[in-house]
């Protein structure tokens, strides 16, 4: 009797156990990572007898962790793939609307500046029209300065985010490595009775671990995992966690780094971060945010340059010529500004350097990296986004000296430069951010020419001569003002008189003189003319020396012998509207990329780039949300709880529960039987 009680306690207690655990399952059915148990049962060792073996009941040898290792890290995978996305996306999406809105982006406000100067050029005169003008430019300076802010804002709100992701990180970390001890010390270890909770605990760390980034997850001695970045980098081992961090990025302060300590010792590991949500905001800092600054200050150089440069070869209502604009894109201060020296130089750190943008139309965005090496003198410059080398050489003694690149120059100006010191170039830093209108009155915007021609009176000829072409008024090497515009007001050397005379291989040649009554000569003296052709006076190279005036007309026709044309200061030329109609011009010119691109052009350009990134995000965020969806489904029917079926299994515990209490009871009723037997 003893034996059949006994084998139905065995059974009472194991079906207990699966009862158990069955209940366990269903209470935690929607736990995040909770991996459904089962309880394995073995047959106890029988009684052997004459008659055979007796069984002895059921016993359970363990309580199973249903999970497979394959399935998790392709959930981890998933995981981290979908996490940068999910960032990357975000980001992208707010930078999107920010450039492409109709009240945020650019395109309104310059549309509108130009169009203002087109309507100012049919009535140049009119004092509203000029006011308009500069409330239109105004808004143009607000909308740089604005999209700037908003990138700094954007690019701060980065930095916090990858400081908070660090900071969950090392939670993580920290967690996994506590977890890691306890399993390690749980009790039965030894014999195969695992620590399911423990187990179930850190695989959900490491899951949320492998939100925020791409991390390699090895399995150890004593159950325990070691945790790494993609390429091999050290996170957690055994019980030791490592620290992730950000700091100031020595190349440019104004970004952070990824950095890991271990050890006592901290190293830069920001190319190591790839994937997840750390990853994703590394990769929109890199791909996204800083080539949009860099796209968006070469626009506000292209534009400030063009418009200066226009605006003071005019005239203004005044009769003075005009200045600038837009702020100076070649201030000294912001020529500085561009050069940034990174943190880890060598003293002295004294290196003194500038950028001078040279020619708007040809000057690329982006960013370069001036590295010196052998004993301080040799340098090369690295183009960041190919890694390539695009200029080298070997710096002068004294060290003062230029670097030549397409649209800028580097212009060392002194100092002490070390193996290994390194200078971030950037030519458009900052150049939204400091864009500034200079004009304040509506009398000193110049839309008249300052010069202009006339025809001589008693000119028998068919000779005719345009209105001109301005250009640079200023000596290009000395950056004073060319003669005729040293005195205000007036052509200094004029007015001046172009005289036609028989002579040389045409049969006609033409001398511009100065008034009289010293007639002085300007230019080469008898020029050949050409009937049926174009006949430039002046040259528009500012190299040509007394043949380059600041400005240049061109002579058609026949003249004859003794015909004249004055070129005279354009006074009181207040209706005078060409300036004007080339300021407006700009709207539509290519300035811009070489010349192929107008400003709304360009500016287009950079918002079809972050549109087109923000669409490719989109779909691989799509992508990777399904791929996270089938991962996760399939590990959910190895390891998740079906509660149809484990109510199925609760009746069918409950039953195998109840017959072993009825085994007891007929072991009892047997028992009681055979007592009475002996009364």
């Amino acid at each position: 009797m003893a034996g059949l009680i006994g084998i139905g306690l065995t059974g009472i207690l194991g079906h207990q156990s699966a009862l158990n655990t069955t209940g366990n399952n269903i209470t935690n059915a929607n736990t995040p990572g909770y991996s459904r148990q089962e309880v394995v049962f073995e047959t106890q060792q029988g009684n052997r007898t004459g008659a055979g073996t007796i069984g002895t009941g059921v016993s359970v040898i363990d309580i199973r962790r249903l999970a497979n290792e394959f399935l998790v890290q392709q959930v981890r995978e998933d995981s981290t793939l979908t996490g940068e996305q999910q960032t990357l996306n975000s980001e992208l999406r707010r930078l999107d609307n920010l450039l492409g809105g109709e009240t945020t982006g650019l395109n309104n406000a310059l549309n509108n500046f130009f169009a203002s100067l087109q309507n100012a050029a049919e009535d140049p005169a009119s004092l509203p029209q000029r006011q308009l003008v500069l409330s239109e430019a105004k808004q143009v300076v607000n909308r740089f300065q604005s999209l700037s802010q908003e990138f700094i804002q954007q690019r701060e709100s980065v930095k916090t985010q990858m400081q908070q992701g660090v900071k969950d990180a090392n939670t993580l970390l920290k967690s996994i490595a506590d977890l890691n001890l306890a399993i390690s010390e749980s009790p039965g270890l030894a014999q195969g009775r695992m620590p399911n909770e423990l187990l179930d605990q850190r695989d959900e760390k490491l899951r949320q671990l492998s939100e925020l980034v791409n991390i390699r997850v090895t399995e150890t001695e004593g159950s325990q995992v070691n945790v790494s970045l993609s390429n091999g980098l050290s996170l957690v081992v055994g019980n030791n966690a490592a620290q992730l961090g950000t700091r100031n990025n020595a190349e440019d302060l104004t970004r952070l780094e990824f950095t890991l300590s271990t050890g006592g010792r901290t190293v830069n590991i920001n190319e190591q971060i790839t994937g997840g949500k750390l990853g994703g905001l590394r990769r929109f800092d890199d791909e996204a945010l800083k080539p949009a600054f860099d796209e968006l200050g070469r626009i506000a150089i292209g534009l400030a340059a063009s418009v200066n440069y226009q605006h003071e070869i005019g005239m203004d209502l005044e009769g003075d010529l005009g200045g600038l604009f837009f702020n100076d894109i070649n201030d000294l201060a912001v020529q500085r500004s561009r050069v940034v020296a990174n943190a880890n130089n060598q003293l002295p750190k004294d290196g003194r350097l500038a950028v001078e943008i040279t020619d708007s139309t040809k000057l690329p965005a982006g960013s370069w990296t001036l590295q010196f090496s052998g004993d301080g003198s040799s340098f090369e410059l690295i183009d960041k986004a190919s890694g390539e080398v695009v200029n080298q050489g070997r710096l002068p003694n004294p060290v003062q000296s230029e670097i030549s690149m397409p649209g800028f120059n580097i212009r060392i100006e002194g100092g002490t430069f070390n193996a290994g010191d390194k200078y971030l170039i950037q030519p458009s830093r900052n150049a939204a951010e400091s864009m500034g209108l200079q004009v304040g009155r509506e009398e000193d915007l110049a839309f008249a020419s300052p010069v202009r021609a006339t025809t001589g009176e008693q000119n028998v000829g068919t000779g005719k001569i345009d209105q001109g072409t301005m250009f640079n008024v200023r000596n290009p090497f000395t950056g004073s003002l060319l003669p005729g515009f040293q005195t205000a007001g007036e052509l200094a050397n004029g007015p001046l008189t172009i005289r036609f005379a028989a002579g040389g291989p045409t049969g006609m040649t033409f001398t511009v003189t100065g008034p009289p009554p010293s007639n002085t000569g300007v230019g080469t003296p008898n020029q050949p003319y050409e009937a049926g052709e174009i006949n430039d006076v002046f040259s528009d190279d500012p190299a040509a020396g007394v043949d380059y005036q600041g400005f240049q007309f061109k002579l058609t026709g026949k003249p004859a012998v003794g015909d004249t044309f004055e070129i005279a200061y354009n006074s009181n030329g207040v209706s005078d509207n060409r300036n004007a109609e080339l300021l407006a011009a700009l709207g539509t010119a290519n300035t811009l990329n070489g010349k192929s691109q107008s400003f709304t052009e360009g500016y287009a350009g950079l918002v079809e780039d972050i549109g087109v990134k923000t669409r490719q995000s989109q779909f691989d965020l799509s992508a990777g949300k399904t791929l996270l969806e089938q991962s996760t489904a399939q590990r959910e029917s190895v390891s998740g709880v079906n509660l149809d079926e484990e109510a199925g299994r609760l009746i069918q515990y409950q039953a195998a529960y109840n017959a072993s209490a009825q085994v007891i009871s007929v072991a009892q009723d047997l028992f009681n039987t055979l007592l009475q037997t002996f009364r």
